[in-house]
């Protein structure tokens, strides 16, 4: 005969320890973390710091499996290989990365970084409700805005080179419109940085625009060093570029995504569906206007971008 102390004894019992061992089993678990792009960049500090606050530490509870690709045409395989490790997650950088995953996989979860519209490019149904095994971050579509301000400092520049074998129409359509004629030059990645700035040189372009293509990662110093040595304008995307020679990057603020891509795969590491996660899109964009470049090029800077600017390099 079970007493009526004995019973809730057992009943407390078994709404606690239940879950205290469900818990310790998945605390054991150690988990996959994929990672494909090209150029060799691992995960930064902030994002490591977003997933140490969300209870993930490398070593410990998840281990990190990358996959660099020094060329394009790479990314399938390595995707492939990710898909035969049985990662839990995959996170990708740059839109061919992202190509490269959802070709491998319809199943492992998949967080990227992107420029451009997913949805357009077939990632996603939507970003609020992905309905697909990707989710991310998305950097949209700002180079227009870039070569905006470009025209603003360079109010005479007629054309503009930019690393593209093929030109998006929509900001052709929009170069034309302010007066801009863009000449895209392709180029398959770092080595062939000296013959792009030849080309550059040769088409007697004005100005030189870099979007955002993940294989500058690792590269950034370089081009905009490069850039300042063969005295062409460049306007990039992320503040390294200008503190190397650029004459002025505009684009999301840095390492802020990824502390959110931090905050997504934790989401899915503790079970959240992908199809749930929405994608998520910038903030803020910083505008960094490298004055020394500025005065090396005789180039004057408008007072109404100065006060604009979120930062002013000067020495």
């Amino acid at each position: 005969m079970i007493t009526r102390r004995a019973f809730v004894r057992s009943l407390t019992c078994s709404l606690l320890c239940a879950p205290l061992g469900t818990y310790a089993q998945t605390a054991g678990k150690v988990y996959r973390l994929g990672q494909l792009r090209e150029g060799s960049v691992p995960f930064s500090r902030v994002f490591w710091e977003a997933m140490e606050g969300y209870g993930w530490f490398e070593g410990r509870n998840i281990v990190v499996h990358t996959r660099f690709a020094k060329a394009t045409k790479e990314l399938p395989a390595l995707a492939m290989e990710l898909v035969k490790l049985n990662v839990d997650v995959i996170v990708t950088d740059g839109t061919p990365a992202t190509r490269a995953a959802k070709a491998a996989t319809g199943t492992i979860p998949i967080v990227f970084a992107i420029g451009g519209d997913p949805v357009q490019q077939e990632f996603v149904a939507r970003l609020a409700k992905p309905d697909a095994n990707l989710t991310g971050f998305t950097f949209g579509s700002y180079t227009d805005k870039q070569l905006q301000i470009l025209k603003e400092v360079l109010p005479k520049a007629s054309l503009v080179a930019l690393p593209a074998g093929e030109l998006r129409p929509e900001l052709a359509r929009f170069a034309s419109s302010i007066g801009v004629r863009l000449n895209g030059i392709a180029i398959n990645g770092p080595d062939d940085l000296n013959s792009f700035f030849q080309s550059v040189l040769s088409s007697k372009a004005d100005a030189v625009l870099f979007p955002n293509i993940a294989w500058t990662g690792p590269h950034q110093r370089t081009i905009g060093a490069m850039a300042l040595d063969n005295r062409v304008p460049l306007v990039a995307t992320w503040r390294p570029f200008a503190q190397s020679g650029a004459l002025l990057t505009y684009g999301p603020t840095p390492q802020a995504y990824q502390a959110r891509l931090a905050a997504q795969v934790d989401k899915i590491l503790k079970g959240t569906k992908v199809s749930d996660i929405a994608v998520e899109q910038p903030t803020h964009f910083d505008l960094v206007i490298n004055l020394k470049t500025a005065k090396t090029l005789g180039i004057t800077i408008p007072q109404s971008l100065l006060v604009r600017a979120d930062e002013r390099i000067e020495n």
